[in-house]
């Protein structure tokens, strides 16, 4: 799952940042904002974690404009703890609220629960006899689990929510690891390999496929090609 954090302390991003990476979601953050919101309007995120006190646009402001197309689970952060700072982000359209500080555990249950409300639809894909749950981040093949790491997952996540599409290592590299991701590096080949080796490896049906020149697609297909 990708997140947008849009917070302007430093150390707050970094902490966040951090716990959400290990638990294998892809990260990017906006310092403002008003560069939040382009972000959240031009990339398609699974949920924003979003400050109420930002510079050059505030955190309502940001969520009323969002809410004009989109209802992408937002969950605000604010260091107020009166009813009315609360009431008046949920009435801007906020999922939930959380005042600082807050447990980390506690923001990584919220973020499970708002996008298991918002995107029920999505959080469980099925490819062949592969099967992943997002939420519980668990995937089985034919019964059996498979043992993956975070990014292993993540990448894995990403290609079966473009079943059959083609998808560049370009864009495998911004949505796995980083927006900003040297594409000149081996990783994603690396990374490939392995996924293909847990998933496809005794497995007589191959479901991750390399297209040359193009990218990687992971399909079900009843017969290979000769």
């Amino acid at each position: 799952m990708r997140i947008l954090i849009v917070e302007d302390e430093p150390k707050t991003v970094a902490y966040l940042r951090k716990g959400l990476t290990e638990q294998g979601y892809v990260v990017d953050f906006a310092h403002d904002g008003e560069s939040g919101l382009h972000m959240a309007q031009t990339a398609d995120y699974d949920a924003l974690v979003l400050d109420v006190m930002l510079p050059r646009l505030d955190g309502v402001g940001v969520l009323q404009r969002l809410r004009e197309r989109s209802d992408t689970p937002v969950i605000m952060l604010t260091a107020r703890d009166s009813v009315d700072d609360r009431l008046r982000g949920l009435g801007a359209g906020a999922d939930d609220y959380l005042v600082k500080p807050f447990s980390f555990l506690e923001l990584l249950a919220r973020l499970q629960a708002i996008t298991r409300r918002g995107r029920n639809e999505a959080v469980r894909l099925t490819v062949g006899d592969l099967h992943l749950d997002l939420l519980a981040r668990r995937a089985t093949r034919a019964g059996k689990r498979l043992n993956l790491t975070a990014k292993e997952f993540a990448l894995l996540s990403v290609l079966a929510r473009r079943q059959s599409q083609i998808i560049s290592k370009t864009v495998i590299a911004e949505l796995v690891w980083d927006i900003n991701f040297d594409t000149d590096t081996n990783v994603v080949e690396v990374a490939i390999k392995r996924l293909r080796s847990k998933l496809d490896g005794p497995n007589q049906t191959k479901l991750l496929h390399t297209v040359r020149g193009m990218g990687y697609v992971l399909e079900h297909r009843d017969e290979e090609p000769a």
